[in-house]
């Protein structure tokens, strides 16, 4: 089995990053996961995963002649975790079409793949991962532009053919019974979880370790394996997923 996630959220901020480890941690609990940063521009994963003194990422893999994928993956926490660079430089060297091939080849080799996607949808590299995507989850705090940019998120993915997973509340703050009722009415899937806003998060990534390694029983670390348990990744066939990948259009963005 094999299916890929794309965490999105259409804008910085919401803790997308953080979302994407917790959810890893979570379902590496029953599942084989695979965590990329295919946020290739403002790349920090990284940081959260304990791998910022790696010398090999990403960007070292999407490059012309480039270093296989296994160079760059690095196993973490139970996940198999392939972190990209912060180089600017880099960066502007990396070919995103690149990401198609290292996507399905580690669709060969994993049951669940997220993909920590970049905040905004304003280039072909940002967009790729929500296209490449089975599913997307979107992440959103509770407050009218995050929940805008969200929207946004959702009508392309629905547009290239990605369905939507589900909907993550992250920093909560008291009681947004009212934000979720209005947001389920726009958003396809269902809301996965919220997340209450904790110190601990922060905490975990001064410390440079995910939420639920840092502080395993906080009620944000069972907030998010709400939201893993709650995703039931599809039983997809490798080849099928990875033909899919390698043979995708990169669309223009919106």
């Amino acid at each position: 089995m094999v299916e890929a996630f794309a965490v999105a959220s259409g804008k910085g901020g919401t803790g997308k990053t953080t979302s994407t480890m917790a959810l890893g941690m979570a379902l590496a609990e029953r599942y084989d996961v695979t965590v990329v940063d295919a946020d290739t521009g403002m790349a920090n994963l990284l940081f959260h995963a304990g791998l910022a003194d790696v010398e090999t990422t990403l960007h070292d893999v999407l490059v012309e002649g480039g270093v296989p994928v296994e160079a760059a993956t690095y196993d973490r926490f139970g996940m198999s975790v392939v972190p990209c660079g912060t180089s600017l430089a880099a960066f502007e060297s990396v070919e995103p079409d690149r990401l198609r091939d290292v996507v399905a080849e580690l669709a060969a080799d994993t049951d669940v793949l997220l993909l920590d996607s970049p905040a905004t949808l304003n280039s072909k590299s940002a967009v790729l991962p929500i296209v490449l995507a089975d599913r997307v989850v979107v992440v959103l705090n509770p407050t009218v532009p995050a929940i805008s940019d969200g929207l946004k998120v959702q009508e392309y993915a629905l547009s290239y053919g990605s369905d939507i997973a589900g909907t993550v509340f992250n920093r909560v703050r008291g009681d947004i019974t009212g934000v979720k009722a209005k947001a389920e009415r726009y958003f396809e899937g269902p809301t996965l979880a919220s997340v209450p806003e904790s110190d601990a998060i922060q905490a975990a990534r001064s410390a440079g370790v995910p939420l639920l390694d840092h502080a395993p029983e906080s009620p944000a670390a069972a907030a998010f394996r709400t939201a893993a348990g709650r995703l039931s990744p599809n039983d997809g066939d490798h080849e099928d997923v990875a033909e899919r990948f390698r043979t995708a259009v990169i669309p223009d963005p919106p």
